[in-house]
C-alpha cells in the first residue's frame, strides 16, 4: 500500500516543473491574445495589399474572432476525444502554420479564411490552458495560478495595438503573422 502511495505522489509534477508548464502555457495565450488585437492597426497596410474595401477588410477581425466563438465550446469535446496534451500540441501546429500562411496570402479570401483557422487553433489552446493548470496546481496553488492566467488574458489584448503599430511601421503587415508563428513555435 505504501508503494502505492510513493508511486501516486511521485508522478505528480514538481513546483518548479509546474512554473515551468504555467510559463509555457502562457506564453502561448500570449501570442494567441495579442493576435486577436494586433492586426487591427494594420488593416489599412493590408487594404492596399489585398486590393480590399474598408468593409470587407473587416473580415481579418471578424473571422478570427468568429472562430474563437465556434470553438471555445468544442474544446471539452475535442480535448475528451484526442486527449488534452495532444490537442494542446495540434492547436499550437495549426496556430504557428496558420499564422505563417497569413502573413504569405495574397488575396481577402485567403487571409481571412487564414484567420479563422488562426482563430480556431488559438481559441482551443487558451481553453486547454486554463484547464492545464486548474489541474495541474493543487487548491492552495489554484487561485495564484489563474490570478496569472486572468492577468495575461487581461494585459495580451491591450498590448495588440501598440505592438501591431511598432511591427507594421518599421518591418509591415506581414510580420505581424510570421512574428506570431515564430513565436508560437519557439515557446
Amino acid at each position: 500500500m505504501a508503494a502505492n502511495t510513493i508511486h501516486a505522489t511521485s508522478s505528480e509534477p514538481s513546483q518548479e516543473h509546474r512554473w515551468l508548464i504555467t510559463i509555457s502555457l502562457m506564453l502561448a495565450m500570449v501570442m494567441v491574445l495579442l493576435d486577436m488585437t494586433v492586426v487591427s492597426v494594420a488593416l489599412p497596410y493590408m487594404m492596399g495589399a489585398l486590393a480590399a474595401t474598408p468593409n470587407r477588410i473587416t473580415w481579418v477581425l471578424t473571422a478570427y474572432l468568429a472562430a474563437t466563438a465556434i470553438a471555445i465550446p468544442l474544446t471539452g469535446h475535442l480535448a475528451a476525444r484526442f486527449g488534452r496534451r495532444r490537442l494542446f500540441l495540434i492547436s499550437v501546429s495549426g496556430f504557428v502554420v496558420a499564422s505563417g500562411l497569413c502573413g504569405a496570402s495574397q488575396t481577402l479570401v485567403e487571409i481571412v479564411f487564414l484567420r479563422t483557422m488562426q482563430g480556431g487553433f488559438g481559441a482551443l489552446m487558451v481553453v486547454l490552458a486554463q484547464s492545464t493548470m486548474v489541474g495541474l496546481f493543487p487548491g492552495k496553488e489554484r487561485g495564484r495560478a489563474m490570478a496569472i492566467w486572468g492577468m495575461v488574458l487581461m494585459v495580451a489584448p491591450a498590448m495588440g495595438p501598440v505592438l501591431g503599430g511598432f511591427i507594421t511601421q518599421h518591418m509591415g503587415w506581414r510580420w505581424l503573422f510570421y512574428i506570431s508563428g515564430v513565436f508560437s513555435y519557439l515557446r
